[in-house]
């Protein structure tokens, strides 16, 4: 040390030091570590920053659209299908820029009756994401519900993703969801 310093003078010249060398981080667009990144970390490597993780955004619950809950074929006295929601999923992710990715999943059940038979049935989906009169999306997806012989019943899971909601309307935003042809409702 530098003789009439005590120590305390001492230990802040090296805390000094050490603070300088710390600012000389630059890693430029080699990746390298900088020299004060190598006497703070001890040469070890830095975790990358993550993004912040956009998980609390509104999402509001799935209603299903006047007239689309059921499809059925054949008449009231001999019915042969019906097929009917059952279930109803939603998952709403913030991105960077301010919108929300929707993801809008409808589970149905394919049901036969007294003159019905086994056999694939075509399920069509109608996924409609509005804010009041503004439609941002209107989807529409099929899937297949399989009966096997002896079965009487099947499910089958529609899921319809990637629905861009823009940061304006993030708060505000409605999703529906029917069973039928596209046109029904948007």
């Amino acid at each position: 040390m530098i003789k009439g310093l005590g120590a305390k003078a001492g230990v802040a010249l090296a805390v000094l030091g050490v603070s300088t060398l710390a600012g000389c981080t630059s890693s430029g667009e080699g990746g390298g570590m900088g020299i004060g990144e190598m006497l703070l970390t001890g040469g070890a490597s830095l975790a990358p920053v993550q993004a912040k993780a956009l998980d609390d955004v509104y999402c509001p619950p799935v209603t299903v659209f006047e007239g689309g809950s059921t499809i059925r074929s054949g008449d009231s006295s001999s019915p042969r299908s019906q097929i009917a929601i059952a279930n109803l999923a939603r998952e709403c992710v913030g991105q960077p820029d301010g919108s929300t990715l929707v993801k809008v999943g409808v589970e149905a059940r394919a049901l036969l009756g007294s003159g019905g038979s086994a056999g694939r049935y075509n399920v069509p989906v109608q996924f409609v994401v509005k804010d009041g009169s503004t439609v941002i999306a209107n989807r529409s997806r099929s899937g297949v519900a399989t009966i096997p012989a002896g079965s009487t019943q099947a499910s089958v899971t529609v899921v319809e993703d990637n629905i861009v909601v823009p940061a304006a309307l993030v708060n505000t935003f409605e999703i529906e969801v029917g069973l039928g042809a596209r046109g029904r409702r948007g």
